[in-house]
């Protein structure tokens, strides 16, 4: 690789990890051509962009990067990388670890998202359990509407249970009024037999 093939490729992988959220390095050495191209087509199907790098141009990449420190990635930066990067922060770690019920590979290396670094393979389980932004507003949005929703349950059913209320009211007054006509034939009827 010529000098101005290795400065374009870093310039691409800075493009890639500028704006990026969710930053993991994985390793894939060990999958054969067929799993490593059902593993690009998951990838392409959750939105994980996945570029099979060079350690140095990687490292030299992220050292230029302005606003995070990427060196506490840099000691996994050997053998076989493959940067992915997504805007879902648990999208990468959940397509490893479900391509791994079938594989030993890939292994993830290291990983950077919500300004936190991730070491290690061990971290995988933990990063696929991360909500993500959009499931986190979704929790905080239901959790909001809930008591909003009793409310207007509760305005919705209390007609109901007026009517409800006015029919026992009127309930009781009907009686009311038969219950003296029923007197009065009750009255009538002791004269009947009395004559």
């Amino acid at each position: 690789m010529t000098k101005e093939e290795k400065v374009l490729v870093i310039q691409e992988i800075k493009e890639l990890l500028q704006d990026a959220k969710a930053v993991y390095v994985a390793d894939l050495e060990g999958l054969n051509a067929s799993q490593t191209s059902d593993f690009r087509r998951q990838a392409f199907k959750n939105n994980v962009q996945l570029r099979v790098v060079k350690n140095t141009l990687l490292q030299k990449a992220m050292e230029q990067i302005e606003g995070v420190d990427y060196s506490e990635m840099f000691e996994t930066f050997k053998g076989n990388s493959t940067l992915m990067i997504a805007d879902t922060a648990n999208a990468p770690a959940k397509l490893i670890q479900g391509f791994r019920k079938n594989a030993e590979k890939p292994a993830l290396k290291s990983a950077y998202l919500q300004e936190t670094f991730y070491i290690g393979d061990n971290q995988l389980s933990a990063l696929a359990n991360i909500k993500s932004r959009e499931e986190m507003i979704g929790e905080i949005i239901g959790l909001l509407q809930s008591p909003i929703q009793r409310v207007v349950s509760a305005l919705q059913n209390k007609p109901e249970t007026v009517e409800a209320k006015a029919e026992e009211a009127t309930a009781p007054a009907v009686e009311e009024t038969v219950a003296p006509e029923a007197a009065a034939e009750s009255t009538d009827a002791p004269e009947a037999s009395a004559e």
